[in-house]
């Protein structure tokens, strides 16, 4: 299938591995042409020369915690790319801890860098993004549903998803989509950490699998393949919408 990817540029934040590199993969290899970004300028270095380098992929060190990172992130994609047909922004995950346990200054922290950092970088980008672009905001299933011990997660996930929905009223009129993804389970370094700190990897796992319909976690390039399609032209009839890539987990409408 042709997604129309083709020529076309997008910026990718947290895409220096994980999820944010699996869609940035996708999209190069359909064609696109990116810039990614995360906080370590040695991870960004690493996956640019992963894709290939220049002219399909650039990258910038920035943290979206930064006030200042928006407007650095749209000038070089503005500068690197020539056009701006979307974005994908994604978020280190916040600090976990159930409510009761997590003080003042991580919900601050969270709310910094979950909820403020993509809508100050949204900003910063609609006036240069083209007339069908999209825009796709990388949230979790805690969206719907609560998950143990990541309570700022569960508390700023839902907002930034109504945030996207709102936007998509708001961006709608001009032809530019907004959407949300979903990921449950995905075999990233950040669930490998998780699984390695429960002290049985193996069991966390399989108690994991255990709960997910299709009995696995995902894989990251199947979360990229999604993604990249949502990006895409070839979605151009979706916005306002929140896309779950989990094997199921979730049972909320």
């Amino acid at each position: 299938m042709d997604l129309g990817l083709g020529g076309r540029g997008l910026l990718l934040t947290g895409a220096s591995r994980g999820l944010g590199f699996a869609t940035a993969r996708a999209l190069v290899d359909d064609g696109a042409r990116v810039l990614i970004s995360s906080r370590s300028p040695e991870s960004v270095d690493a996956a640019v020369a992963s894709l290939g380098g220049a002219p399909a992929a650039s990258g910038l060190a920035a943290d979206l915690a930064d006030p200042s990172a928006a407007e650095e992130l749209v000038g070089a994609a503005v500068d690197r790319l020539g056009r701006v047909d979307g974005a994908l922004i994604s978020v280190g995950g916040p600090a976990p801890g159930s409510v009761l346990e997590v003080q003042g200054d991580a919900w601050r922290a969270g709310v910094e860098s979950v909820l403020l950092g993509p809508i100050r970088l949204i900003r910063a980008l609609v006036p240069h993004l083209s007339p069908d672009a999209a825009i796709g905001l990388v949230l979790s299933t805690s969206a719907r549903q609560p998950i143990g011990q990541l309570a700022i997660s569960n508390g700023l996930r839902p907002g930034l998803a109504m945030t996207a929905k709102a936007l998509a009223d708001e961006l709608g009129p001009r032809g530019i989509r907004v959407f949300g993804l979903l990921p449950g389970t995905i075999a990233t370094d950040r669930v490998t950490e998780i699984e390695a700190a429960s002290g049985d990897p193996a069991a966390a796992r399989t108690r994991t699998e255990a709960a997910i319909p299709l009995r696995r976690v995902g894989r990251p390039e199947e979360f990229g393949a999604v993604a990249a399609f949502a990006l895409s032209p070839a979605a151009s009839y979706v916005t306002g919408t929140m896309l779950a890539v989990d094997g199921g987990i979730t049972r909320a409408l």
